[in-house]
């Protein structure tokens, strides 16, 4: 192909995933952003993509097509200067529609939760069943080392996210995605700064669903009622539901047999097909699971395939990933950010514990959506589970104050075991005066937290 393709905000995690696809497409692929370093500028780099700062002269000599990223906005100096110049552009999605999907069977993972690990899940199934799928998925699956690759299978694996595509499209991403098999897993409100209510984003998911051909499948959790109310505003795709065992009927349902999900087993028109014992925890794992079998069947893998390739997920990283341990300290790493799925996550890590020690949890409320007052009375509910619970103050970044999330009220309704502490410097010297051999400490955050991580276990570790 030998074209030359440029990409806006290259460092950002979907369109360093479009790069390395491009790139293994046979693009020649230049990029740029206003903060390039390590470890994202080093992925890129080992794939032989020249990246720079924002400057008008990456533009020159005049490349075949422009992506622009979702962070991109008026008055970049880049995106000035392709729109001065008539120069080609498209979003990051609409490039992996037009340039990667044609001739491919769309598999699209969609939901408010879950969308990362059931992606990945998928993907690693359809491998393992010598499959070679492709995938975009926003996580590193362990079995991978990537969260893209081509492929050369007919199924390519996308995460669908339900967020707004680039500032010259308010259209959701997952609509460039062409899908022919979805998954539908879960729907709440979320991205309280595109939509203004729940009614929104059913209306994009609806828009989804009109898109699914009637040859293609759907995959529906039907124990969500947002997701069932937008599958009654028309559907022209036959559909496969799966459920909660014992409640909803169901062409699937799924059963956890221990406390944590890491044993569980599955049922295929009322007759159970696997048993599973498996690496992921929590409950909610195990519904993730049954989408996946239910979708993978579907494309034709043997259950005995299916089972078999669960037993052997390696799970993705920053999902109750662990990052070290010092002297009995566990220290975890999760992306929740959403009342449903901080719950999950945390009740999964006390059922995980089967200890004597105590779970910490610490909350960076830094999405957009968590920053403001949206889920306020909604998050004490969440830490039934935990020990120990600070937070830290959300960003006002585009806010009123009376918009912005009471991090001190949230921690007075949840009692007197959480508190709210100035920053990550203050979260260290407070664990490293309070937690105990035994002790496991959660954090929680979908940004890099001031790498709070790798701080807190060199804090941990006595000097010798």
């Amino acid at each position: 192909m030998n074209k030359h393709l440029h990409i806006l905000g290259v460092c950002g995690t979907a369109m360093a995933a479009i790069a390395a696809l491009a790139k293994e497409q046979g693009w020649r692929v230049t990029g740029s952003d206003a903060g390039v370093y390590p470890p994202m500028s080093d992925y890129l780099a080992g794939l032989g993509i020249e990246i720079a700062a924002f400057d008008a002269a990456s533009l020159q000599p005049a490349p075949d097509l422009c992506v622009i990223g979702n962070a991109m906005s008026r008055g970049n100096v880049e995106v000035e200067a392709i729109l001065d110049a008539g120069l080609p552009y498209c979003s990051g999605p609409a490039f992996i529609g037009d340039y990667i999907l044609p001739g491919r069977h769309a598999v699209v993972v969609a939901g408010t939760h879950g969308k990362t690990t059931t992606s990945s899940l998928l993907a690693w199934v359809l491998d393992q069943a010598g499959l070679n799928p492709g995938f975009m998925i926003g996580g590193i699956p362990e079995g991978f080392s990537t969260g893209a690759r081509l492929g050369d299978g007919a199924a390519v694996v996308l995460e669908g996210d339900e967020y707004d595509t680039a500032f010259f499209d308010k259209r959701s991403k997952f609509l460039h995605y062409h899908a022919r098999t979805l998954i539908l897993n879960n729907l709440e409100y979320d991205h309280a700064d595109i939509f203004p209510d729940l009614a929104a984003i059913q209306t994009q998911f609806h828009h989804l669903i009109r898109t699914v051909p009637a040859s293609g499948r759907i995959v529906l959790n039907v124990d969500d009622d947002h997701l069932v109310d937008v599958l009654h505003r028309g559907c022209w795709t036959p559909h496969t539901r799966f459920a909660r065992y014992g409640g909803r009927d169901a062409d699937w349902h799924w059963q956890p047999l221990s406390e944590d999900g890491t044993h569980f087993c599955l049922y295929r028109s009322g007759e159970r097909v696997m048993e599973v014992t498996w690496g992921m925890i929590g409950i909610h794992q195990v519904a993730n699971a049954c989408a996946v079998a239910a979708a993978a069947s579907g494309l034709g893998v043997a259950i005995a395939d299916i089972a078999s390739a669960f037993t052997s997920f390696a799970g993705i990283r920053r999902r109750m990933t662990l990052v070290g341990e010092v002297q009995g300290k566990r220290v975890f790493d999760d992306f929740a950010h959403h009342p449903t799925a901080i719950r999950g996550v945390v009740t999964a890590a006390r059922a995980a514990m089967k200890g004597t020690g105590r779970l910490w949890v610490i909350v960076e409320p830094r999405s957009n959506t968590m920053r403001t007052r949206i889920h306020q009375q909604a998050l004490p509910g969440c830490f039934a589970a935990a020990d120990q619970v600070i937070f830290v103050p959300p960003s006002d970044r585009n806010l009123q104050p009376a918009e912005v999330l009471d991090a001190a009220a949230v921690c007075s309704d949840i009692g007197a075991h959480a508190r709210v502490l100035a920053d990550a410097e203050g979260v260290i010297d407070y664990l490293c005066s309070h937690a105990l051999g035994g002790d496991d400490i959660l954090i929680l955050s979908n940004g890099g937290f001031d790498d709070i991580h790798r701080r807190l276990l060199d804090a941990l570790t006595p000097i010798t």
